[in-house]
């Protein structure tokens, strides 16, 4: 007897009631209170019955045992309380119908990441009848009527299509607003002979009700399926897995082509972020105090396919490299003012160093598209970070200061540096755009556009492309073994800067000690080496001394000859030797009288 009552309700015994074929008895009410089934238990609140019970056992000598364990239980996630098994009448729909071709679905589809496959696989394979019905006072109706008299499900065509009518109409509220009468088509009648009708109460499952979007959000629209469907990780088992299943079941394709899912925002301790633990971070706080970009900008550089990690030092962290990303922008925006962008110079005719940066470029544009075609943002914001900071503040733009700002305005090393600047600019705030949109924005409303150019909004421009004419790889190695070289001298610059010896490094001369290849190489490159190095002068000795491993050069730091013009910087023993210009070297005053001319 006993047995048979817990049979209802408690999972193990309901299996093994199911397993020996005994009578399904639910002797506890949907309020948790036990029924007239229970017998002298009846009325009392399931949990505290137990006590009662136990005692029964006891007086009547059918105890063999009572003792307290203390296991894992299912407790409810928003109040946090036990969750109460209970048999009760649902709706199921069998999987196994349709199970094989879900799989082959599943096949069809990209998956990011790539063990999201594997995943919703195994989920599939081990599913068997899916409960669409909740006993829930709100949601989606389930469309059925049961007989007053027999109780017997009532659901025909004309049924349907009726209801379909009304809710196209009015909505599915209207199954909660209209009478059985007004819902039901006229002269309905059930096998029994009773014409007198009752609505069913429960309400579709959400993820049966989420997972048919693909019918009207995407069939009502005549198109055959979503190109990306995005969400949680959670939804495998959710969202993502009734969808196909809706869509194989009705259409025999899966109603998706690609599918990404992200981790949990998660605390700098690991919690995950909710509104219980009281632990998350408002994005309206973040956007007040470091702007929209910069949120966007710490969810991109987020590697999302395990939890994120989000805090105000982290917000500070990705408000730097934003900042050093604006800053490298706005340095050649405003290097470019004077710029006729109409009358580049051509590519032939660059400096070298401005032929590598466009290398670079290339480079960023290739890496940057990859990433955004597979979805790997976090890659594309360090390659962007890597750019702007390394390739391009720290080197290049460095580098070219000389010649924007000691050239005559006009003059073809000047302008080949602006039409650099100018392509790179260019491409950087059309890739930007999908990251920092406003930023971008901002960038494209002060850069000066050619003739016939979109100057409305970058958003309505083209993503930029690999440019053929810049793919140099010769030049890539040539400058990938300079760099080697500006990094060996770099290192001994800053040890001498320790000791005292010097300050900037345009107060250096070096003297580099090279024999066979690396003579060869660097012997009629000491120009380029000197500005790359950003020392005043620079030689090079055919014999071997102190050589550093890495590039079989020795390298010697040593006090510039000669004075500092106040011009360029640089010092130069030419320095006092014009008694018109004395504290310019010869190089400046060329240039003075070229702008003169």
């Amino acid at each position: 007897m006993l047995f048979i009552l817990l049979l209802g309700y408690g999972k193990e015994d309901y299996l093994c009631g199911l397993k020996n074929g005994l009578e399904i008895v639910v002797c506890v009410d949907s309020k948790g209170h036990q029924t007239q089934e229970a017998g002298p238990f009846a009325g009392q609140y399931y949990a505290k019955s137990n006590k009662t019970i136990i005692s029964w056992l006891e007086e009547h000598g059918l105890l063999l045992a009572s003792q307290m364990v203390n296991h894992s239980y299912p407790h409810c996630w928003r109040c946090k309380k036990p969750v109460i098994f209970r048999a009760t009448n649902q709706w199921f729909a069998s999987v196994d119908g349709f199970r094989k071709g879900t799989l082959e679905a599943i096949k069809s589809v990209k998956w990011y990441p790539a063990w999201g496959e594997e995943r919703i696989t195994k989920m599939v394979e081990d599913r068997n009848d899916w409960c669409i019905s909740r006993q829930r006072t709100w949601g989606v109706p389930i469309p059925v009527f049961y007989c007053k008299d027999c109780e017997k499900e009532y659901v025909t065509t004309e049924s349907l299509k009726k209801v379909e009518k009304i809710f196209a109409e009015k909505g599915s509220n209207a199954w909660f607003d209209m009478s059985t009468q007004e819902l039901m088509p006229k002269d309905s009648k059930c096998e029994c002979g009773c014409t007198e009708f009752i609505k069913e109460t429960d309400i579709m499952d959400v993820w049966f009700d989420s997972g048919s979007t693909h019918e009207s959000v995407l069939a009502e629209r005549g198109l055959p399926e979503a190109d990306l469907y995005l969400e949680g990780s959670d939804q495998y088992r959710g969202w993502f897995q009734s969808s196909i299943l809706t869509s194989v079941a009705t259409k025999g394709k899966a109603p998706y082509k690609e599918v990404l899912t992200h981790g949990y925002t998660v605390d700098e301790k690991g919690r995950k972020m909710s509104k219980s633990l009281g632990n998350g971070i408002e994005p309206k706080d973040v956007i007040s105090m470091s702007g929209a970009d910069v949120l966007r900008l710490w969810v991109l550089a987020s590697d999302y396919k395990s939890d994120i990690s989000v805090s105000k030092e982290i917000i500070k962290q990705v408000t730097e490299v934003y900042r050093k990303i604006r800053n490298t922008a706005r340095y050649m925006l405003g290097n470019i003012a004077d710029f006729d962008v109409n009358q580049p110079v051509a590519y032939e005719d660059l400096m070298e160093i401005d032929r590598w940066a466009l290398t670079k470029l290339n480079r960023l544009i290739k890496d940057c598209t990859k990433a955004y075609d597979s979805y790997d943002f976090h890659i594309a914001y360090r390659a962007l970070n890597q750019f702007c900071v390394v390739d391009m503040s720290a080197f290049y733009l460095d580098i070219i200061k000389n010649r924007l700002y000691t050239y005559r305005a006009d003059c073809v090393e000047r302008r080949a540096a602006q039409t650099t600047m100018y392509e790179i600019l260019s491409c950087l705030v059309r890739i930007l755009a999908p990251m920092t949109c406003f930023t971008a924005e901002e960038i494209w409303h002060y850069m000066p556009h050619k003739k016939g150019e979109n100057t409305e909004s970058v958003m309505l421009d083209y993503y930029p492309k690999v440019n053929v004419k810049y793919e140099n790889e010769a030049l890539e190695l040539k400058w990938e073994r300079l760099l080697k070289v500006r990094d060996a001298v770099a290192k001994k610059l800053e040890q001498a800067r320790a000791d005292k010896e010097i300050g900037l490094s345009l107060e250096a001369k070096v003297i580099l000690y090279a024999e066979a290849e690396e003579y060869d190489f660097i012997k009629d490159k000491i120009e380029l080496l000197k500005e790359i190095c950003m020392v005043s002068q620079l030689e090079i000795h055919e014999n071997r001394r102190n050589q550093d491993e890495e590039v079989n050069i020795g390298i010697e730091v040593q006090k510039a000859d000669g004075e500092k013009c106040e011009r360029c910087w640089n010092y130069s023993t030419s320095v006092g030797s014009d008694n018109k210009n004395p504290t310019l070297c010869h190089k400046c005053i060329e240039s003075l009288k070229e702008i003169d001319k």
